[in-house]
């Protein structure tokens, strides 16, 4: 047996998580933990693998994984330097808010270049967002660990970050997803935010939080009179992942 495919025989013996639930329905597990991250052999093989994006605001973590098989792996958890305007959706132009919600990027999302080192532009406002009138733009993941508004990583985050998106960009897949969370959206935390201002919006979110808890595969999501939709993927796909989302161009 090759050496990589010795390793990948090994992966596949890791359980996916660091410990198994018997509840069927996650959103309720009090007990969700993160998967186990794969060996650094394995992680250097996955790049140009498609990848997807979770990010956790009160956690102040973005976590990235990628395909392999049928699954999405975690690749590595990535502390985030700075954010602002605390927990809940941005809505204007000078809230200082943070986007939560669902993203997708591509070709034209990466700047190299970036005055913060490396970014990847979220896209904002998307569909959701337009059709709530929010505004808004620029608003990005980003090194130097600087923000307003925007998600920023140290250097060396987002160096890692930006070349797992860009080669999967580069290797065929059309667009990366990007899930924001406010906090990992286990029914035990939505009930110690039940009196936030921004639940009703969140229960939106949930259903995303869950069906990749339970599945492991990025959810598809559309935006339906004004509110978020999640449905199940079509597997097998290039990228594994449906998105309704139309990007702007930032001004």
């Amino acid at each position: 047996m090759s050496k990589i495919a010795l390793l990948f025989a090994m992966l596949f013996l890791l359980p996916a998580c660091s410990s198994a639930s018997n509840n069927s329905n996650v959103g309720e597990d009090v007990k969700i933990t993160q998967q186990v991250k794969v060996p650094a052999q394995i992680k250097q093989q996955l790049l140009g693998s498609p990848v997807f994006i979770q990010v956790f605001k009160e956690e102040r973590v973005l976590e990235l994984y990628a395909r392999m098989g049928n699954d999405y792996r975690l690749i590595d958890t990535y502390g985030i330097c700075n954010f602002s305007g605390g927990l809940g959706p941005k809505r204007q132009v000078g809230d200082f808010k943070s986007p939560e919600g669902f993203y997708s990027v591509t070709n034209s999302s990466l700047k190299p270049d970036s005055h913060y080192y490396r970014a990847i532009n979220l896209g904002f406002p998307n569909a959701y967002d337009k059709s709530q009138g929010y505004s808004g733009a620029m608003l990005m993941i980003h090194g130097d660990c600087r923000s307003v508004g925007c998600y920023a990583m140290t250097d060396g985050y987002i160096a890692e970050i930006y070349r797992y998106v860009e080669s999967a960009l580069q290797n065929g897949q059309s667009q990366v997803n990007i899930n924001i969370y406010p906090f990992r959206m286990t029914e035990k935390n939505m009930q110690r935010h039940r009196n936030s201002s921004n639940i009703t919006f969140w229960r939106q979110l949930q259903p995303g939080f869950t069906y990749f808890a339970k599945h492991r595969q990025p959810p598809a999501v559309g935006v339906v009179d004004g509110k978020y939709v999640v449905n199940a993927p079509m597997l097998f796909h290039s990228d594994a992942v449906v998105s309704e989302f139309a990007l702007t161009q930032p001004k």
